[in-house]
Parts: C-alpha cells; sequence; structure tokens
C-alpha cells in the first residue's frame, strides 16, 4: 500500500512525463492609472491588482498609482520601467493596456524592451499575459484598436468642433479680461489718484 502511494505520488511529481517545476516567486510591479482626479477607480484598480497578485502568488515590491492625462509623459510609469531595469521587478501588473499606454508605438517599444529584460507583462482586465505567444499576439491586437479608437475619439471631436463653428456658437477660453477691461481701467485709476 505505501509503495503504490509512493508510485502515485511519484506520478503526480511528472506532467507528460516530465518533472514539474515548482513555481517561480516572482517580483511584480503594479500600475493604476486615472486620467483625472474626478475618476474613483484608482482605489479599485490597486485593489484589483493586489488581489491578482496575491492569488498568482507573487511578490508586490513597486507599486505606482498615477493621476494624469494620457497625452502627457507619464512619469510615475518610468519609475516602474526604471526599476525593471534595475531588475527590481519580474513582472509588470496594469488594469488595462489602455491604462498603461494609448501610443502603438509607443506602448510595441515598452513591451519589447520588457521583453528584452526578460520581464513579463499582464493586463488584468484583457485577461493578457505576455510571457506567452497567445498573449503577444494578442497585445499587438489590442493596440492596433486602441490606437484606432484614439483616431476615432480625435475624429468625432473635431467633427463636434466644425459643427459648433458652422452654428456661430464661440469656442475656446471666455474673453474674461475684454469683458472687463472699462471696469479694470476705472479701478486703477482710482488707485492711482489715491496715491
Amino acid at each position: 500500500m505505501a509503495a503504490k502511494r509512493a508510485l502515485l505520488k511519484a506520478k503526480s511529481d511528472n506532467v507528460f512525463g516530465q518533472a514539474r517545476r515548482p513555481a517561480k516567486m516572482l517580483r511584480a510591479g503594479l500600475y493604476a492609472r486615472v486620467s483625472t482626479n474626478d475618476q474613483q477607480t484608482l482605489p479599485m484598480q490597486s485593489r484589483a491588482l493586489r488581489e491578482y497578485a496575491a492569488r498568482r502568488g507573487w511578490t508586490i515590491t513597486v507599486q505606482i498609482r498615477e493621476v494624469g492625462s494620457g497625452a502627457v509623459k507619464r512619469e510615475a510609469r518610468e519609475k516602474l520601467l526604471e526599476a525593471a531595469r534595475r531588475r527590481e521587478i519580474d513582472v509588470v501588473l496594469v488594469w488595462r493596456l489602455d491604462r498603461w499606454d494609448r501610443s502603438v508605438t509607443d506602448l510595441l517599444a515598452t513591451l519589447q524592451e520588457l521583453e528584452h529584460l526578460g520581464e513579463g507583462f499582464v493586463s488584468l482586465t484583457e485577461a493578457l499575459d505576455l510571457t506567452t505567444p497567445a498573449g503577444r499576439a494578442m497585445a499587438g491586437l489590442l493596440a492596433v484598436f486602441a490606437a484606432f479608437e484614439r483616431e476615432i475619439l480625435g475624429e468625432r471631436t473635431r467633427a463636434g468642433l466644425a459643427h459648433a463653428r458652422q452654428n456661430g456658437q464661440r469656442l475656446g477660453r471666455p474673453a474674461t479680461a475684454a469683458a472687463h477691461t472699462a471696469e479694470i481701467r476705472k479701478t486703477t485709476s482710482r488707485w492711482r489718484r489715491q496715491s
């Protein structure tokens, strides 16, 4: 009976005749971002990323939370990339691919850099794991669609602005200084007389 249990245990440690490798404890860098302070999803993103890392048995080494528009340089993201370059993390975990970057060229460049460094990249909501060939293929497709979506949004914005101009709506900031010029001159002349 003991011999049979030992045989079953030996078989269970093998997968298709190959010995199982123990799961590597990966060091994860988490990245959560929102575009504006008005958005309430930053705590939700961070919590979901931490829970996913815990389920995978990863150690959270770096956790970045960033608030800022996607069009500006993301300095906090650069800190995470620096940690990857210093080999302080093994995998980058993000909430969504578009939270990481919307520019296809920059996205592909950073993903290639991470791959060159031997780092993994996981996008949680898209169930995208770039440590696999299928995951890398899907990332390319998602990046193309993200760029497509951004271009469509830009076209819609330009069309809306053109429509507003055609309807005689004034665009841009209100001319507050010009509207109050007479009042400003009156006030400054009063101050000059008093001094």
